[in-house]
């Protein structure tokens, strides 16, 4: 599974003025929506709902935040580069900011699981997260996030 299959260029936010965990998961939500036609709150509701059992923080100044959704036909993936650090109650105590929001469809229980995994390798890549630190062009953190890896890698 490749990233270009879960997000679109119009899913990476490239300047998140977000100053809160709460507010992170608020505007990635509203994008969500509007990418999927779902509403914004039931998006919104679904991450809290994950986050009660666990921060997505995972690390790094990374988080994954990430739901299922009855309504969903496929999965869908949302990028953002917050401009501000944000405190997501990581595993590492320190601040977020890189965001890789995933929503899967109900039933994508191995889909879900790879996709996942797939986000996690790339994120755990410090090259790949340096250049998308650098960069504040959402088609270039697009084409990041999106070039195919590398057997070397």
């Amino acid at each position: 599974m490749e990233l270009d299959d879960l997000v679109s260029p119009e899913g990476v936010i490239a300047h998140l003025k977000a100053t809160s965990k709460k507010q992170t998961l608020q505007d990635m939500a509203a994008r969500a929506g509007e990418l999927t036609g779902l509403s914004e709150r039931v998006i919104y509701e679904t991450l809290l709902e994950r986050e009660r059992l666990g921060s997505t923080g995972v690390g790094h100044g990374i988080a994954i935040p990430h739901g299922k959704l009855a309504q969903l036909t496929r999965l869908h993936g949302l990028f953002a580069r917050l401009d501000t650090p944000v405190d997501f109650e990581s595993v590492d105590d320190q601040p977020v900011d890189l965001v890789f929001l995933l929503l899967a469809p109900e039933g994508a229980g191995a889909d879900h699981l790879k996709a996942l995994a797939r986000i996690s390798r790339l994120l755990r890549n410090s090259t790949v997260v340096d250049k998308l630190r650098a960069s504040d062009d959402p088609a270039a953190l697009f084409a990041i996030l999106t070039e195919p890896v590398s057997s070397a890698a």
